[in-house]
């Protein structure tokens, strides 16, 4: 059997949009009016983890479980009870994806910590890649040396003098996101060097690496803000040159590495939905324990995928091995092993 390199059709899917993509930056900056070209090595970074990220998001949403999951949970989103299910996943998006709620149990100061992560992060995302694609820039006003303006694909949105408040929060944006990423990268990189248990099962490319990208990102941006304010534009092309370098490294790693799960996470939602509405639809009761185990929808799309990739677990009777809880199967398989045990007349061989 061949063994493809590569999926076809994830490999069109992230080549459609990425090009897609490419137009939007074009007509969004206006032709690339508004492009700074500064910026171009940041674009291209960006093309490639938006391309990697689509191409890996593809591939994961074609395997069977995944699909079920994904299918079912876009059906009972948009079906049924409607505004119900909105509802529903509007609060899970603001518990779990905007206070990051889902941390809160492991700990108050891991949740903190990876509270200031992920606002440090999207925020700082949703400065940059505007920026980066030329939808939004700034000017200055005509006839006025004192007042900017900022423009969203070509059209003004606010104005605001210079040496205002506005202009204070908003020229340094990114340094408030650069303080909340390493703090909290800080905390989990401290703790990761420190906890026994952690050391003994975390590697360097998957726990540590994304968490030293993170702070390079962080301490670099903060240290062009500071060489152009305070230090007259000492060291800024070195430092331009490192903070691109550590940014486009973070934005290629994106579709490879830890940080994928950023992108994933938000399907957690529709897994949630689906098992909001498998509950409705009844519980599976174990016949070996007697007990309830799961929802009934869950086991029958596990019989679905077990089938589709070619595993037969039915019995004779019509019943199948998949209708046991976990502990029931660990019970049945302990059985059969005394059975075969006292059929070939050795209990302790």
């Amino acid at each position: 059997m061949k063994n493809k390199t590569f999926n076809t059709k994830a490999l069109l899917i992230a080549t459609g949009l990425s090009i897609f993509m490419i137009v939007l930056v074009f007509y969004g900056s206006r032709k690339l009016q508004n492009f700074d070209a500064a910026l171009v090595t940041y674009l291209f970074g960006t093309v490639f983890a938006f391309f990697g990220i689509v191409y890996r998001y593809s591939v994961w949403l074609q395997r069977p479980p995944t699909w079920i999951y994904f299918k079912r949970g876009i059906t009972y989103l948009v079906t049924g009870k409607v505004f119900s299910h909105f509802w529903f996943a509007t609060k899970e998006t603001v518990e779990n994806i905007a206070f990051q709620k889902f941390i809160y149990p492991r700990g108050k100061y891991r949740w903190v910590a990876h509270f200031m992560i992920a606002v440090g992060c999207t925020s700082a995302f949703l400065i940059t890649i505007p920026l980066t694609f030329g939808w939004i820039h700034f000017a200055m006003a005509p006839n006025t040396i004192s007042v900017y303006e900022a423009y969203f694909f070509g059209f003004k949105v606010i104005d605001f003098e210079l040496g205002s408040v506005i202009a204070f929060l908003t020229f340094h944006a990114l340094n408030w996101s650069s303080y909340l990423v390493i703090l909290g990268s800080l905390y989990y990189l401290r703790r990761r060097l420190t906890n026994p248990g952690l050391i003994a099962t975390q590697s360097f490319e998957g726990d540590l690496l994304p968490l030293i990208l993170l702070i390079a990102i962080s301490v670099t941006g903060l240290g062009l803000t500071y060489s152009y304010q305070f230090m007259k534009g000492f060291a800024f092309d070195f430092l331009a040159v490192l903070h691109a370098v550590t940014v486009i490294m973070f934005l290629i790693w994106i579709p490879f590495g830890k940080f994928f799960h950023i992108i994933q996470r938000p399907a957690q939602i529709g897994a949630h939905i689906y098992k909001k509405e498998g509950m409705k639809m009844g519980m599976a009761v174990c016949p070996h324990t007697g007990e309830e185990f799961a929802t009934k929808l869950h086991i029958q799309d596990l019989k679905t995928v077990t089938e589709e990739l070619g595993f037969d677990f039915s019995h004779e009777d019509g019943t199948s091995h998949l209708d046991l809880s976990p502990e029931g199967k660990r019970s049945r398989l302990a059985q059969a092993h005394l059975k075969a045990r006292l059929e070939g007349g050795n209990l302790f061989g």
